[in-house]
């Protein structure tokens, strides 16, 4: 029990903190006006927007929105074609309708596999409406895990692209499987699922506004599961501006505009940016494959104003460019947001460069969203920094710009011969050098140190630099204790779809002299 003499204390530290709050959250409500995100509206339009608000929540209300600010504007672009605000609203109510009739009830968890693609957003706001619990399912996940994940997260439903008929065949849901995509583009074969489309849903479910939910949906982003086992990361409706707002403090997104999206929206990243995307009217451009030249193809063809892109994304798109004869025009790209993984300085630089002062880089994690964003501004006084804090994060450790610095993960962080040393310090530096392509660092168990670091490189092509040049440009550039110990030489990189390299396939593979040192 407290003593009589804190309470005072107590009580100032309470208004303290509510003071804060209180600020902050008036800074993103200006933000989001500003922006577009909010407007001035016609009373009947305010009205329809807290009817719809009590009916599905603020996030299964998104499409609504807009069918009534601009219904005939494009808000999607796919391999498909175009479709509406009108007709993504009337779709989500017809999805919603369908999954009701099946059994769906507010809480019940419905997972999509989906890539990047209109079903996948119809899929969502359609199940957003039940009052549901989406899962959103990496497309890289095994039919194990698939099963796995869906049987712990409690899917009563799974909702997937024609692709992955195989993948999910393990699953069995109580209420049954839906296929996002009806047909997998990529191969000429005949679908091996008769499982019913979204498709055919939509054309045989009611499309007046659905009923009421229960409760209002949650999301539940996976982690990526680089180290382990993905987990399950609960994003339900927070009472709180800041998701949207925050993002919208650093970065000039703007109301009516156009965004390239090729990060997953499964992902933390990809959601948050389609969800931006439509809270604010603009038109998403989705593609099902990242090609690096479509991506650019698109920014010209589509006058894109912004492009959501994790780190290695974007170092494909400036190879592209690099090699293209013609290159296309990007004046109207004023935008690049980068997140996922580790952006580096010499990958910033170089985008810095390439593209102009249009770079945005967040860190964060799927579990706490994020925390700072650099600004080109920022990146140009240290292409290393992470940025400043968003408004209403604490964080403590900053240099004399308010600008946070990311050595690495503490749990990468080895011990060697008894000096700490951050893997991602040392392959930052060797993606840098002018023969290779992009390269990682981990740390290996060590007899006589503890541990050792050991480099993982692809080289580009007709490059002939070997171990030796790679370890003496460390130690050139970095403390002798820095330089990898080995240097192993690959194709490729093991990635994740967005983008994060699987160190613990990269541990699995065997370099003579291991034994020696274990």
């Amino acid at each position: 029990m407290p003593k009589l003499t804190d309470l005072p204390l107590q009580a100032v530290a309470k208004a303290q903190q509510y003071a804060e709050r209180g600020s902050a959250e008036l800074h993103y409500f200006l933000k989001m006006l500003e922006a577009g995100a909010f407007k001035l509206e016609p009373p009947q339009n305010i009205a329809a927007m807290v009817a719809d608000i009590r009916r599905w929540g603020e996030f299964g209300m998104i499409p609504a929105l807009n069918a009534r600010r601009t219904p005939n504007r494009v808000a999607i672009v796919d391999d498909d074609g175009e479709i509406t605000f009108k007709e993504l609203d009337d779709a989500a109510n017809e999805v919603a309708n369908g999954l009701l009739a099946m059994g769906v009830k507010g809480g019940d968890g419905v997972a999509i596999l989906a890539r990047n693609h209109r079903w996948f957003l119809i899929a969502v706001y359609g199940a957003a409406r039940t009052g549901a619990r989406i899962i959103l399912l990496n497309s890289e996940f095994s039919g194990p895990q698939i099963k796995e994940v869906a049987e712990r997260e409690g899917a009563k439903v799974i909702i997937y692209d024609d692709e992955y008929c195989q993948a999910v065949s393990a699953a069995e849901p109580e209420l049954g499987k839906l296929r996002a995509l009806g047909k997998n583009p990529d191969t000429e074969e005949p679908s091996d699922s008769t499982d019913e489309t979204l498709e055919s849903l939509v054309a045989r479910s009611s499309g007046k506004p659905a009923p009421k939910a229960t409760r209002h949906s949650s999301i539940i982003i996976l982690t990526s599961g680089t180290t382990g086992t993905p987990k399950g990361a609960n994003r339900s409706t927070p009472p709180t501006l800041a998701p949207i707002g925050g993002i919208l403090s650093h970065v000039p997104f703007k109301s009516g505009e156009v965004t390239s999206l090729p990060a997953p929206m499964f992902h933390a990243l990809g959601f948050l940016h389609a969800t931006i995307a439509m809270m604010l009217g603009t038109t998403l451009v989705l593609r099902r494959r990242f090609k690096p030249v479509t991506v650019l193809e698109d920014i010209e063809k589509n006058k894109v104003t912004a492009m959501v892109v994790v780190p290695v994304m974007l170092s494909r798109i400036l190879d592209a460019l690099d090699g293209m004869e013609r290159k296309p025009n990007l004046s109207s790209l004023r935008i690049v947001f980068v997140s996922g993984s580790q952006l580096g300085a010499e990958l910033a630089t170089r985008a810095l460069k390439e593209l102009g002062p249009v770079i945005y880089n967040l860190y964060g994690s799927t579990e706490i969203a994020f925390a700072t964003i650099a600004r080109p501004k920022d990146l140009s006084i240290n292409p290393a920094t992470v940025g400043p804090v968003v408004k209403g994060v604490k964080v403590k450790i900053l240099d004399e710009n308010g600008l946070l610095y990311v050595s690495g993960r503490d749990d990468e962080m080895i011990v060697s011969g008894g000096e700490n040393v951050f893997p991602a310090e040392v392959e930052d530096l060797i993606s840098g050098h002018p023969e290779v392509v992009e390269a990682t660092a981990l740390g290996v168990e060590d007899k006589e140190w503890g541990h050792r670091l050991r480099a993982f490189v692809v080289k580009a092509d007709g490059a002939s630099v070997g171990e030796d040049d790679i370890k003496t440009y460390v130690k050139d550039h970095l403390a002798r204790y820095k330089v990898p110990r080995e240097v192993v030489f690959l194709d490729e990189l093991p990635r994740n779809p967005t983008g994060k390299v699987l160190k613990r396939e990269l541990r699995e593979i065997s370099v003579g002299g291991d034994d020696e040192t274990r």
